[in-house]
């Protein structure tokens, strides 16, 4: 089943589990929210919208909030002495939809638990050091002969011979 939704002015195409990137919504992280604009609701028998589908919605997870890449708009008038300079970013956040809801059902599938980072275990009494984790080595670098190098001497031009003074004819 999917759906095709509408926020921030754009239409998503959306299935369970995705994760995409819209336009800045209120919801802490780690919470869920309703997105009640559903325009299609597509499965076995698609049901359109006029303009959107009654009693459905999409439960989606809010993962986290960011801010999009910088855009610089920049201006110049030649020879005017004029130029302008402005950067934006998006305020973005990041939604993994959990499902999709008909019949104005309510979600019933709440945040994903945190995985948490595996702990390595306490030394034993006998034992003096704790388990490292093996890191891996960095291949040696290759040694580069640096050939000693003198500068080069220019050669000697061949020197020209001087002018001889002009004789005054008589």
């Amino acid at each position: 089943m999917f759906a095709v939704i509408k926020t921030g002015g754009r239409q998503y195409r959306v299935v369970p589990d995705d994760v995409l990137e819209i336009g800045k919504i209120a919801g802490d992280v780690g919470t869920i929210v309703q997105l009640g604009e559903v325009l299609l609701v597509g499965g076995d028998q698609p049901v359109l919208g006029a303009p959107t589908v009654a009693g459905a919605s999409v439960a989606a997870e809010v993962l986290q909030h960011k801010r999009g890449p910088k855009v610089i708009a920049f201006k110049k008038r030649r020879r005017k002495n004029s130029r302008r300079k402005r950067g934006y970013r998006d305020e973005i956040t990041v939604l993994r939809i959990t499902e999709i809801l008909t019949d104005s059902a309510t979600p019933s599938i709440g945040p994903r638990p945190k995985r948490e980072k595996p702990v390595a275990p306490a030394p034993l009494d006998g034992d003096d050091e704790a388990p490292t984790v093996a890191k891996k080595k960095a291949a040696p670098k290759k040694a580069v002969a640096k050939a000693a190098t003198k500068p080069r001497a220019k050669p000697a031009a061949a020197k020209k011979p001087a002018a001889k003074a002009k004789s005054d004819k008589k």
